[in-house]
């Protein structure tokens, strides 16, 4: 008996040393900021920053393959833009400590780097120090939250380590703390208080929010059914509005906004999926079959909606025809983008001032998704290069944050439906 305690100590203890976690108020504003938006860069040049991270991000999300704040608050919070991804403004702790967080739909953890720090990024604002604020506490082993992570390794703090899809990671103690938005605070919400952190995507934040679907994210917590969100162009410095509960509506005539059901897939449970019917680029509908950007039974293939990755994937099958329906309309020579990460560009031409391209559409259950070519073409002069910003991937396709540039976005958790229209967010 004693030798069969031992084992069982011993393989506890290895689980500490090597157990990974993946993951990943009725009223709430919150707004966006982009990572890079305060260097000289260009918006290629942005786009290149991102597109690595994505290709990562998109291999390891296929890889994967509550609280309650009164009805009548106004939260609200500012969102920018940077290297690809979008920032809101919040603060932390009593008394309060602003930070800068990446925007994430894609994952849950709510996350920020904490001291003592033993392996830190550089981030714009001071690293949260819990001993300085009366409001934090660790969260226990045996609470619902710490058991809602994948993997969890607890001894008496409910310890994690959350891995991202460029590689990234953040790993410290789950813990509670009182969080603000504008000028609300909610209190006890839980987050990872994070003192080994490395990404080379996080070092202009201090931190992550997640607003997917799982028990950890943000709009979970808070029991909140619905938020919305409209990002700006990559390359503009003007902040835009995150929204939460009764805040979160779209500006605009009704006859304008359309809506699309979310779809639920049980292996995955924290995306929001999208049913993607078709494409249609310039004056062709291309003729995919219904189920390439299907959603499969053992869980694989499907299209998500998500603020954290830069630019879209399509499976391969429908990312070739889309690609051969760009080369047959495009009337510029084919140039090679490795060097910018992305697949499809084109040579333009030095004496031409304005290019035409054939218009992308898809086509989802219930709405069309017109894109303005700002939404899927990039420009770089110094380099002469137009490249369409989608890449092709293998089961699963991701809306990524580049097409949904001057778009207001409503998540409605309690109808299933994600509704948008076409907005200049930098106005709102």
């Amino acid at each position: 008996m004693e030798q069969s305690h031992l084992l069982q100590l011993l393989l506890f203890v290895m689980f500490i040393l090597v157990s990974q976690v993946y993951s990943e108020p009725r009223g709430l504003r919150v707004d966006l900021i982009h990572v890079d938006s305060k260097g000289n860069f260009s918006k290629l040049e942005l786009l290149q920053r991102a597109a690595l991270r994505s290709n990562h991000r998109m291999a390891r999300l296929i890889a994967k393959t509550t609280k309650a704040v009164d009805s009548g608050s106004k939260v609200q919070a500012p969102v920018h833009a940077g290297n690809g991804e979008f920032l809101m403004d919040l603060a932390i702790g009593t008394p309060s400590l602003p930070f800068p967080a990446i925007l994430d739909t894609g994952s849950d953890l709510i996350w920020t780097q904490c001291k003592p720090c033993s392996d830190c990024f550089e981030q714009p604002t001071p690293i949260f120090d819990p001993s300085k604020s009366s409001t934090f506490s660790k969260i226990p082993c045996f609470s619902d939250l710490c058991r809602a992570l994948p993997t969890s390794a607890c001894k008496s703090d409910c310890k994690y380590l959350y891995s991202y899809g460029d590689s990234s990671s953040t790993q410290g103690v789950l813990a509670s703390e009182s969080f603000t938005f504008g000028s609300t605070a909610v209190a006890d919400i839980a987050f990872g208080c994070g003192d080994a952190n490395q990404g080379a995507g996080f070092s202009q934040g201090s931190g992550l929010v997640g607003l997917g679907r799982g028990p950890l994210s943000l709009i979970s917590q808070l029991g909140l059914g619905k938020f919305s969100y409209c990002l700006t162009s990559l390359d503009e410095s003007k902040k835009s509005p995150l929204l939460f509960g009764s805040l979160a509506d779209l500006s605009g005539s009704a006859n304008e906004v359309q809506s699309i059901p979310l779809v639920k897939n049980p292996s995955q449970p924290s995306f929001y999926y999208l049913s993607l019917k078709g494409i249609t680029v310039g004056s062709i509908h291309l003729q995919i079959p219904s189920s390439t950007f299907a959603l499969q039974d053992d869980g694989s293939g499907g299209l998500i909606i998500d603020s954290g990755t830069s630019i879209t994937y399509l499976e391969l099958a429908g990312y070739k025809m889309m690609r051969k329906a760009f080369l047959s309309q495009m009337k510029l020579p084919v140039a090679d983008g490795t060097d910018i990460g992305l697949d499809l560009c084109f040579s333009l031409q030095s004496d031409s001032s304005a290019v035409e391209v054939p218009k992308l559409k898809f086509h989802f259950d219930g709405a069309d998704l017109d894109l303005p070519a700002d939404n899927y073409m990039v420009v770089d002069s110094s380099t002469g290069l137009l490249c369409l910003t989608v890449m092709p991937s293998r089961g699963m396709s991701i809306l990524g944050n580049f097409q949904q540039q001057n778009m207001q976005i409503l998540y409605d958790l309690e109808n299933e439906m994600l509704s948008f229209i076409p907005t200049q967010c930098d106005q709102l």
